[in-house]
């Protein structure tokens, strides 16, 4: 795990729900049990600020971050998706989106990165496909000063045949079962008197693994997967085990972050 994602992790997991912010003091203790040097974390945070996902603020301890609104934005959509309670509903209809051509690859390759992560597929190099819209939609065409005519849009036709085409589902239920695994692994290595240290980096490395997820599956309704979907044990697995080690995992943020 790099500095950055765990930074992302660190925020969106804890310091979302703490007011966002904390010094620099505080960010290295905190990632000091995953292994990451206080350098690294200075160098991350840099970049986060570069990027416009922290602010640089002064706090009672210290130099610190705060996200930005861009960063609390992608904060509260992964944990909507990360957390998710209960079955997603689905009225049977897709969210398109038709872009204007973007001519700068740069920006054409982030735009892309970012319509994965909010759960569209690719149908052609300007036309997205989701199951739903996303919250975060309008604030990232925005970001990027790009037009987009977006469609509620009812399929003629047999919509596994589009899922098939728009995802590959086989690939992303082989890696949901290779994260089971490691994730029965990662956790039956635990001790039951296990420091909150060691609690705080196994549930991070937890949450990490499975946030990885928001880049792959675009959280599609149980009637447009396949019988079996493994995501679904490996979901109960996560929410589990994650609200079980969360106490611990908190207490040890609570008594590093001042």
């Amino acid at each position: 795990m790099n500095a950055r994602a765990a930074l992302f992790d660190l925020y969106g997991d804890h310091l979302r729900s703490r007011g966002g912010r904390a010094s620099v003091a505080a960010l290295v203790r905190l990632l000091a049990p995953l292994e990451i040097a206080a350098p690294a974390v200075r160098t991350a945070v840099s970049r986060m600020v570069r990027q416009d996902w922290l602010d640089r603020v002064k706090l009672p301890q210290g130099p610190g971050y705060a996200i930005t609104p861009k960063c609390a934005r992608r904060l509260d959509e992964a944990a909507l998706r990360i957390y998710r309670a209960g079955t997603i509903t689905w009225p049977g209809r897709w969210h398109l989106i038709v872009l204007e051509p973007v001519r700068e690859r740069p920006r054409r390759e982030r735009l892309r990165a970012d319509l994965v992560f909010l759960g569209y597929a690719a149908l052609s190099e300007t036309t997205w496909i989701g199951p739903r819209s996303s919250p975060e939609l309008d604030a990232l065409l925005e970001t990027e000063s790009i037009r987009a005519d977006r469609f509620d849009a009812a399929l003629e036709g047999d919509p596994s045949e589009l899922v098939a085409r728009a995802w590959d589902l086989d690939a992303i239920g082989a890696a949901y079962e290779r994260w089971l695994s490691e994730a029965v692994e990662l956790i039956g290595g635990l001790p039951e008197d296990a420091p909150g240290a060691q609690i705080f980096a196994v549930r991070s490395r937890l949450v990490h693994g499975w946030r990885n997820f928001l880049f792959r599956d675009p959280g599609l309704p149980g009637e447009l997967l396949p019988p079996g979907w493994p995501g679904e044990k490996a979901r109960a697995y996560f929410d589990q085990e994650a609200a079980r080690l969360l106490p611990a995992a908190s207490a040890f943020v609570d008594r590093n972050l001042f």
